[in-house]
């Protein structure tokens, strides 16, 4: 599987810098390069890409506020020089975030995570000619410590993000799980398993009561957040 990416850095030695990197990681591709966010708005309609390598401080639109500005964006690793963004980064999910300046082995541990998560949305994607509904028998692989699990997809209630892990609730076990709620929440069908809280991902057919801002799955009474009400309650309407 190969990787598209695009590098959105104002500086050119590091925009040579992840080039060089790049080159020596079979899998991953640098479809363009950006000196500006906004530079990078026309090549994200024209091509498809996986993955940005995007820098926070630059002229005009900070790498952070042009990802706020996504509805849907491709995978995201920060590089940049500045430490104090990094929380902020990591609450809009993006997969890694590297500290200028980074050396080679590092590079090559967030562009495999970047790796895993796309895999893993191949994963549950149908093949040609089935049908467009999801079937019983698609899963996915969630890794936790030293073991790999498979998730039947009708087995999965919830998922609760719990800092830079999750916590992934089926019928019959919790598995913890290091990475990301945003990279679940990729590789999930998003109108079976929509996002109803910066915390949680559910499982539409397993909600048994929707009451007020919370939905209750099992014994368990969770939010929905303001950001996700409304399209949350079209999902609702058109199941």
């Amino acid at each position: 599987m190969k990787i598209r990416s695009i590098i959105i850095d104002d500086e050119p030695l590091a925009q040579r810098v992840i080039e060089k990197y790049a080159q020596d990681i079979p899998f991953l591709e640098i479809a363009g390069k950006c000196n500006q966010a906004v530079e990078a708005i026309e090549i994200l309609h024209q091509k498809q890409i996986d993955l940005l390598f995007l820098d926070i401080n630059m002229p005009k639109l900070s790498g952070i506020d042009f990802l706020k500005t996504m509805k849907h964006p491709p995978l995201v690793i920060i590089t940049t020089a500045y430490a104090e963004f990094a929380l902020e980064g990591y609450e809009l999910d993006v997969v890694d975030y590297l500290m200028k300046p980074f050396a080679f082995d590092r590079f090559v541990k967030a562009v495999h995570k970047a790796q895993d998560i796309l895999s893993s949305k191949l994963t549950t994607e149908e093949q040609p000619g089935t049908s467009d509904h999801i079937q019983e028998e698609q899963f996915i692989f969630v890794k936790s410590e030293k073991k790999t699990f498979k998730v039947n997809l009708n087995d999965l209630m919830y998922v609760e993000a719990l800092g830079d892990y999750v916590k992934i609730y089926t019928h019959e076990r919790m598995i913890v799980s290091y990475q990301s709620l945003k990279n679940v929440e990729t590789i999930l069908p998003p109108n079976r398993f929509p996002r109803v809280h910066k915390s949680y991902v559910i499982s539409l057919s397993k909600v048994e009561l929707i009451e007020g801002n919370q939905v209750r799955i099992g014994e368990k009474f969770i939010p929905i957040g303001s950001n996700y009400k409304m399209e949350f309650e079209k999902l609702v309407r058109s199941a």
